[in-house]
């Protein structure tokens, strides 16, 4: 059974930091491309953070760069995403994605991240 597991959310001060783990289980992780979305209330999900299946790419929405930074550790099934100088218009839902074709494609049941002083 695919499973992915956002944790690491919370309530932070703007200038903040939080990590969000996703921890997966049910397929082969160290071949699935990991991406981490966020939905703000009224708004649609955007795509912020892809890491490739090896970890040597990376690519990042404008208005997260230079504050985010995603990982992966393929020896424990997790990818990461350290947020810093975390600003209110951050405050979102946040999904990890794992794909690998249309086939291949699982959520995880989001995290909330909100931030406010």
């Amino acid at each position: 059974q695919v499973r992915l597991v956002e944790s690491g959310g919370g309530l932070v001060q703007p200038g903040g930091s939080l990590r969000l783990s996703c921890a997966a289980s049910g397929f082969t992780f160290a071949n699935y491309f990991m991406h981490w979305y966020r939905r703000a209330a009224g708004n649609e999900r955007e795509l912020i953070a892809t890491i490739s299946s090896g970890g040597n790419m990376k690519k990042y929405e404008d208005s997260v760069k230079g504050r985010f930074t995603i990982s992966r550790d393929n020896a424990k099934n997790t990818v990461y995403l350290q947020m810093n100088n975390l600003k209110p218009e951050d405050t979102a839902m946040y999904y990890c994605n794992a794909r690998a074709g249309p086939e291949y494609d699982y959520w995880g049941q989001g995290t909330q991240v909100t931030v406010s002083p």
